[in-house]
């Protein structure tokens, strides 16, 4: 019996771990990779908005966090498959073991939102997934589509056209989610050819992706490229979750102002609860310290049932 097991080793969960040890709560962290970090390992620009540490990527921060944690013998498993949640019985399930604790920390973290169109799981196993900051210049001179409407859309089409490459940025309606500083460059780029009203059908390509089916205003057009950069934003993993706590219409945990769901003792920090416009380092940061300082005050009181 733990005091606190926190699902999740990214930016929430690490610091909701280091909180509890510092506040003397007998934790564990689980993590269902291989390492710990979370999306900090996809992250390949400049980390600059992380007070007081600025980093070169995701990557280098990732390093410094983990530091962190192994510095303060905290306790932590990776390559831990949760398969099943009982939050009521504060229970969770692995292959082969069982964990129980006064309370939980869930920072599951969101996943990429998928097209879920013909050929798109193909090019994924594949390894056809690029990184706009990271395979720029793989590009150059290339046709390449990138498909939404959002700030990583704009962005990612923005750095791919200025390293050469011909991009075709595909939306589904006409009004972009994009941050003005985003999209008006792209919207005047020479190379970015913007294509509105228009929804990817299907992936064409075999051995590799050749080309995109993409219906534009009822007409069907086929259009050769060499890369498929899917940027329709993300989902919350909360798939284990779904009819124990509630989730609003898209998939987030909802939550109180330290966290807790609509289970007592039952916390949700990160992307989890997060929706993009507001998910930051920082801020999961700092939601996993809410929780953990919560349960802390809570076993002092008396207050956390065994």
């Amino acid at each position: 019996m733990y005091d606190v097991v926190i699902v999740g080793g990214g930016p929430g969960g690490l610091s909701a771990l280091i909180w509890c040890h510092r506040l003397g709560l007998h934790a564990i962290l689980l993590e269902r990779s291989d390492e710990l970090g979370g999306q900090l390992r996809g992250i390949n620009n400049p980390i600059i908005d992380y007070l007081g540490i600025p980093a070169p990527n995701g990557k280098e921060l990732q390093k410094r966090f983990l530091s962190h944690v192994k510095e303060a013998g905290s306790l932590y498993e990776c390559g831990v498959e949760v398969r099943e949640l009982r939050l009521h019985e504060k229970r969770l399930i692995t292959e082969d073991s069982e964990y129980r604790a006064k309370a939980f920390i869930l920072a599951l973290g969101s996943r990429d939102r998928r097209l879920e169109i013909p050929g798109e799981s193909e090019m994924i196993a594949r390894n056809e997934v690029y990184s706009a900051s990271r395979d720029k210049e793989k590009f150059s001179g290339k046709n390449v589509a990138v498909i939404g409407g959002g700030d990583r859309a704009a962005e990612g089409a923005l750095l791919l056209a200025e390293n050469g490459a011909n991009v075709i940025l595909i939306h589904r309606n006409e009004r972009f989610r994009a941050r003005k500083e985003f999209l008006d460059p792209v919207l005047k780029h020479p190379r970015i050819n913007v294509q509105t009203n228009s929804v990817v059908q299907k992936i064409v390509g075999k051995q590799c992706v050749e080309s995109i089916v993409a219906n534009t205003q009822g007409t069907l057009q086929e259009i050769p490229v060499d890369a498929v950069f899917v940027r329709i934003g993300v989902a919350p993993n909360s798939d284990l979750l779904k009819g124990q706590v509630q989730l609003d219409e898209d998939g987030y945990v909802r939550v109180n102002e330290v966290g807790e769901t609509s289970v007592r003792n039952i916390f949700a920090v990160g992307d989890l609860c997060t929706r993009p416009l507001f998910s930051s380092i920082a801020g999961s940061a700092a939601q996993g310290m809410a929780a953990a300082k919560t349960i802390s005050c809570r076993l002092e009181a008396g207050e956390v049932a065994e």
